[in-house]
């Protein structure tokens, strides 16, 4: 399963925000620059986010973009579904090869598992807020093996 970079740079936006104190807001260049993202995709993801309810903004010199409720509260599935391009209800269409619809459209052995690949990354990711991203890679990784099913295949990135 492939994360996109909306996915990834959306998250990345909002764990900035969830580590704000109350009262805090950056601005959308502040957003961009702590990301290495241009303005205008940190805009794109902001309005995205604005309009999903996520995130809201201020206008001014003290102005700048907040979490609309505590990071607690937002659970990823929640986030994944406004920055993701529904690649699930798009994948039978994609893969048609050079035909205009997929071989397989009546009876598919392949759409049951990545339907259900998709499942498990939906489940997983409800049980997980925004507030569970904010902190450093070993707690983080600690907090996501405690979910049950979720196994370690692979070590994190030393850095």
């Amino acid at each position: 399963m492939k994360i996109s970079a909306q996915e990834e740079y959306g998250l990345r936006c909002l764990v900035q925000l969830a580590n704000l104190a109350d009262g805090e807001s950056l601005t959308l260049p502040q957003i961009a620059e702590r990301e290495g993202i241009s303005t205008a995709n940190a805009g794109k993801l902001m309005w995205l986010l604005n309009k999903a309810g996520f995130v809201h903004s201020t206008r001014g010199t003290k102005g700048g973009y907040f979490l609309a409720r505590p990071a607690d509260d937002i659970y990823l599935n929640e986030i994944i579904k406004v920055l993701d391009e529904d690649v699930l209800s798009a994948h039978c269409v994609s893969y048609t090869g050079v035909r205009d619809s997929c071989v397989h459209n009546g009876d598919c052995g392949i759409r049951p598992v990545i339907v259900g690949l998709h499942e498990i990354v939906e489940n997983a990711l409800s049980r997980l807020t925004l507030a569970s991203l904010v902190g450093n890679e070993k707690s983080v990784d600690a907090m996501f093996h405690q979910i049950q099913g979720i196994h370690r295949t692979i070590e994190p990135q030393r850095v």
